[in-house]
């Protein structure tokens, strides 16, 4: 069990915990939540000892082992199998002393520890680990050295569920996994045998793999039964109760105050004014709950309107050696607006690919048409490293518009969603969320007709990240994504594609079908597709490639369709700007032709969409009743 009691902690004068408690019951599966900066990771420090407080207490059992991930990254020459056992320290101090020890008892002893720990199952264990953060058999037994930054705190990771400590902290332990490590260690951490607390803006992750969430909020911890989804729940419903008890509080305050300021002065009625400032005393105001939300992001709309595909790709191979292509025979078309999300263990070539989009990758064969005039942005998180320290947002901006006056220069940095008090700050001082904020609308400044996002949200919180997938679907150009962020694929995209066994293929499914498969492979479970299965039904391939050739022939119903859901969404757009201007009260008095004019726009605004809504049903039901045809058939 943890135990925070009352704890007040504070940094370079500014209050981060002031009085905080919360109870963690042992084996609970704790998700720690709360806006970027607000202190979370200076908890762990303090849960550590590595920070002390100024007052109050933290607690847990005195034999309880704390583990965490190490901040600096492997990078000896020792294996990651060996790097991984040495992990857990005890194992590894009894197979050095069972080396040289001579007393038969102790040796005994030894043993039989060793075999109480499980140490034989010890490096099966440690490889099912790596394995599941993505290292296969060979790359287990290469040194660290010979692997990057990212890896080397995936091995960082890995060491640490290795050793299995009682108390396990892992603060955004998502940020360096693929989608596909991102699920394992989701079941990981949902079938961990002791108690976990992790910091994490991964909404999916919180939502399958704890039981509680630990907010913290104006220098309070608030625990919530549950996960995400019902923390957001309680939260609601418990701001509701708490305006409307402020209300209730605020209406008796007034009521009172109201008597004392009328009867004070009067002789007569000084006793009970007197009283009623005593009442009032004692009830104190409530406080109102607030949401400090994050601000809006958005993207310029497309420039230049092109006409599908604005890209096709035929039997192309790309990579670095044109002797050894990372991906051979890629055959794809992207239009308009496309939503495409790549799916793939990291090193199968989803950055590859991207940059073959982005043109930075010459194709080695094949053919890449592009529509004349496209205009493509490339964001990925490297590029962070490329902002100019001492420049603040405003100058990155004003470089690019040298032209424009200063207030449209600070509007176009407000739409990247940063505060007026951040505009004139060094981008050195920035916060990650808001250099990821700064490098997104730089990338996509002139209104590209394609984004490319490369793992866009490792430095978000939740709410940035709401107001990026806010600012995805409402952009009217084609996106391709990458990323581990569940939430956000399954928001935004309406395309899965796979990029493996060197190739990149459309994959049939939801998300949820390919976290199945994921999770079967890692277990071992699944065997592969090999065809028809010793039943007779389909393999998985084989359904994949039927669904194909259905996708493709139902392509242009399935236009349609897409078609009608954006008339229909502009025109709701319409109707409502018509009701905001129609809901001004001196419109027919100052101007009533106007008036008259915008009824007349909305009441065919309405036809319209009534006819789009009806012509969507009629589509939606013959693209069902072909599914249903291909299927029976």
């Amino acid at each position: 069990m943890l135990v925070v009691q009352d704890l007040t902690f504070r940094i370079a004068g500014r209050t981060l915990l002031e009085e905080a408690s919360v109870v963690i019951p042992t084996g609970a599966k704790a998700g720690f939540v709360g806006r970027n900066g607000t202190g979370k990771t200076t908890l762990f420090k303090l849960v550590t000892g590595e920070w002390a407080a100024e007052s109050g207490s933290i607690s847990f059992p005195k034999a309880a082992k704390i583990g965490q991930v190490a901040q600096e990254a492997p990078g000896s020459a020792i294996s990651l199998l060996d790097f991984v056992l040495a992990a857990d320290k005890e194992r590894a101090s009894l197979l050095a002393e069972a080396e040289t020890a001579t007393d038969p008892t102790r040796i005994g002893e030894i043993h039989t520890r060793l075999a109480d720990i499980g140490a034989h199952s010890a490096e099966a264990r440690a490889a099912t680990i790596l394995s599941g953060l993505g290292f296969s058999h060979e790359a287990q037994a290469r040194p660290c050295s010979d692997f990057s930054g990212g890896w080397r705190m995936r091995v960082a990771l890995a060491a640490v569920l290795f050793s299995e400590p009682d108390l396990l902290l892992l603060d955004e332990p998502t940020n360096y996994l693929d989608l596909e490590g991102t699920l394992w260690l989701e079941d990981y951490v949902r079938r961990y045998p002791h108690t976990v607390v992790v910091i994490s803006h991964d909404r999916d992750l919180l939502n399958a793999a704890v039981d509680m969430i630990v907010h913290l909020d104006h220098g309070k911890l608030v625990a919530y039964r549950g996960g995400y989804d019902g923390f957001e729940r309680q939260r609601r419903e418990k701001m509701i109760l708490t305006q409307k008890m402020k209300e209730k509080v605020d209406a008796q305050r007034a009521h009172m105050q109201a008597f004392i300021d009328r009867f004070k002065a009067k002789a007569t009625k000084a006793r009970q004014a007197q009283s009623r400032m005593k009442a009032l005393a004692k009830l104190q105001p409530i406080a109102a709950m607030t949401d400090d939300a994050a601000l809006p992001l958005s993207f310029p709309q497309p420039i230049a309107k092109l006409s599908p595909p604005i890209l096709a790709l035929d039997d192309v191979s790309v990579g670095y050696d044109p002797a050894k292509p990372i991906l051979r025979k890629i055959t794809m078309r992207i239009d308009v607006e496309d939503r495409i999300a790549l799916l793939g263990s990291n090193g199968n070539g989803k950055s590859t690919f991207a940059k073959l989009i982005a043109e930075k990758l010459a194709p080695f064969s094949g053919r890449v048409a592009r529509a004349n005039k496209l205009s493509i942005a490339y964001f990925a998180q490297h590029q962070l490293d490329e902002l100019r320290p001492a420049e603040s947002p405003f100058q990155h901006v004003q470089r690019l518009v040298p032209d424009q006056p200063e207030a449209r220069t600070r509007s176009r940095v407000a739409q990247m969603g940063l505060p007026t008090s951040r505009m004139d700050t060094p981008a050195r001082d920035l916060s990650g969320g808001e250099k990821a904020r700064l490098l997104l609308g730089l990338a996509t400044f002139a209104g590209p007709n394609l984004m490319i996002l490369d793992e866009p949200t490792n430095h978000l919180d939740i709410d940035s990240r709401e107001a990026l997938v806010q600012a995805i679907n409402e952009y009217e150009g084609a996106v391709i994504l990458i990323s581990h962020d569940r939430h956000l694929v399954e928001a935004t995209a309406d395309r899965l594609m796979v990029v493996g066994e060197g190739t990149v293929k459309e994959f049939d499914g939801d998300l949820e079908d390919y976290r199945r498969l994921v999770l079967e492979g890692a277990s071992g479970a699944k065997g592969g597709d090999k065809g028809n299965t010793d039943d007779g039904r389909l393999s998985a391939l084989d359904r994949r490639r039927a669904a194909a050739a259905l996708r493709e022939q139902l392509a242009p119903l399935r236009k349609r369709i897409k078609d009608a859901e954006s008339r229909i969404e502009k025109l709701q757009k319409e109707i409502a700007r018509l009701d905001g201007d129609l809901a001004d009260p001196d419109l027919f008095t100052r101007d009533a032709a106007k008036g008259t004019r915008l009824m007349k726009t909305r009441s065919d605004a309405e036809r319209a969409l009534a006819e789009t809504e009806d012509l969507w049903l009629t589509l939606s039901a013959e693209h069902e009743e072909a599914e249903r045809a291909a299927l029976d058939g």
